[in-house]
């Protein structure tokens, strides 16, 4: 397990990872995800022609549960509805933080 197929799912891992980890956003989140799908169905492909198994197995899982990532920040109307009306009270709220925390690191 060394082949162009491996590196290829493993730096789509890392980008997917982070994506998510950058918290840019429910959008960017969300392709996170799909990335992350995507790079679970190469891994299994990997798992499946080099006899890996586990990895194989594992990725499965994954993909299951990033599907489910997918839906959630992508795909849900309900969600969608629900951040859209959120993200201006967020966006308040992150501007009082800062200004809270630049008077705190001045005393």
């Amino acid at each position: 397990m060394n082949g162009p197929l491996e590196w290829i799912a493993a730096i789509g891992t890392m980008m997917a990872a982070g994506l998510i980890a950058a918290d840019l956003g429910r959008r960017a989140t969300g392709y996170g995800f799909v990335l992350f799908c995507a790079v679970s169905v190469t891994w299994i492909v990997s798992g499946l022609t080099t006899d890996a198994m586990p990895i194989a197995a594992m990725n499965a899982v994954l993909l299951l549960i990033n599907a489910f990532g997918v839906w959630q920040y992508l795909l849900s109307a309900k969600n969608r509805k629900v951040m859209e009306r959120l993200e201006p009270v967020q966006a308040e709220i992150e501007d009082e933080v800062e200004q809270e925390l630049e008077r705190g690191s001045q005393a």
